[in-house]
């Protein structure tokens, strides 16, 4: 089995279970009589915090002697806290035992675009092939759980996300090469360390980099969480929500997948700026209700708002860091995306909707705008040139 193959069945087996527990998780916590408001305090609280607990967690990481064997023990930590969230103890059990292991599982994805990424430079191949194998395995499983969920009761989705997490610990050992953190097997010191990850916080070009990349990114939260009661409110009917949703990931697996040449030549400045500029137009236009025809070309620029910009991040974090503080970079670069702002921003977009609806998107467009400044602010970044 060759090394893209391989990392991408490890892709699938962790997004498997967030492709379950992305949508589900929910469901389950209603199922346990939780409030709307007390969901969304879980839900959100490990995202807030991933700013402080991702780049902690990175510098753990980098004290092994192989990248991949902390992922064996995240992903088994992660199984074990899953699995505790079936004893009926109450709140604050749940959202204790959420942000363990949602802020455990989280950092998975990013230390293994580490490896990933640094193997596909090394070996030649394109980074996308694995990366969209898991985006596939993401779609199957929301398909095959929201199938399931309506025969069976909620509780299959802790038992879904458990087993999940317990394949990808298998996988992390059967599937990931034995690459080592630091040249020759040596163990860093913590002093060391703690140098590297202050250097990149002190980096104003690396946090330029992330903090727009990271705004770009966040600008998705009323989509993820508002579009389906948009577009209901729009009388768009929720059969054709699921499949506007999945041209969106249609269109960006086919970006991973097809369009590595094109993404050497363009760049990963220029492919920044397009996801920016991407962004600022579609969420500028969902936020005038516009009618179905048009929603669906609107969907295909999440090969754009997304994938574009999630490629050029890695590899623009990638070439601003340096291997001893590489699982720092990326996990920095995740926590700001998918983590604090993007908290911060699902949280404001709530608020949005039930004042003002689908013109919440504005919102969005506004941060896509500030990230596409900040973009274009990189071109004065020479070591970038290269």
């Amino acid at each position: 089995m060759n090394q893209p193959v391989r990392l991408g069945l490890f892709y699938a087996a962790l997004f498997v279970g967030t492709g379950a527990s992305s949508p589900y998780i929910p469901v389950w916590f209603a199922s346990r009589g939780l409030s709307g408001a007390e969901i969304g305090l879980i839900l959100s609280a490990p995202m807030l915090a991933r700013a402080v607990t991702a780049p902690a967690m990175a510098m753990w990481a980098d004290s092994f002697k192989l990248r991949r064997t902390p992922l064996i023990l995240m992903a088994l930590a992660s199984a074990g806290a899953y699995g505790l969230l079936a004893a009926p103890f109450g709140f604050a059990w749940w959202f204790g035992v959420w942000f363990f292991a949602s802020s455990v599982f989280a950092t998975v994805a990013p230390l293994t675009d580490v490896i990933a990424f640094a193997r596909a430079r090394l070996d030649g191949f394109n980074f996308g092939w694995p990366r969209g194998i898991g985006s596939v395995a993401f779609v199957i499983a929301n398909i095959v759980v929201g199938a399931l969920l309506v025969r069976f009761s909620p509780e299959l989705v802790v038992v879904w996300i458990t087993a999940a997490a317990m394949l990808a610990a298998l996988g992390a050992r059967a599937l990931l090469p034995p690459d080592p953190v630091r040249e020759g097997g040596a163990v860093s010191r913590l002093s060391e360390r703690f140098a590297g990850l202050k250097d990149l916080l002190r980096d104003s070009d690396f946090m330029l980099a992330v903090i727009s990349a990271g705004l770009i990114q966040s600008a998705h939260a009323f989509y993820y969480s508002f579009s389906t009661l948009a577009w209901k409110q729009q009388a768009i009917p929720e059969s054709l929500t699921g499949i506007l949703w999945g041209v969106a990931v249609t269109a960006e697996v086919a970006f991973l997948w097809f369009l590595e040449p094109w993404r050497r030549r363009v760049g990963p400045r220029h492919l920044l700026v397009m996801g920016g500029v991407a962004a600022l137009a579609r969420w500028t236009i969902l936020s005038l209700s516009p009618p179905l025809w048009l929603v669906f070309p609107l969907q295909a620029l999440h090969v754009f708002t997304y994938a574009a910009t999630f490629l050029a991040s890695l590899q623009i974090v990638e070439r601003l860091s340096s291997p001893a503080n590489a699982s720092a970079a990326q996990t920095i670069n995740s926590a700001l995306s998918g983590g604090l702002l993007m908290g911060a921003a699902t949280i404001g977009s709530g608020w949005l909707f039930d004042a003002v609806g689908a013109k919440g998107y504005l919102a969005m467009a506004v941060m896509s705008g500030l990230g596409l400044i900040g973009a274009l602010r990189l071109y004065g970044v020479r070591r970038l040139d290269a």
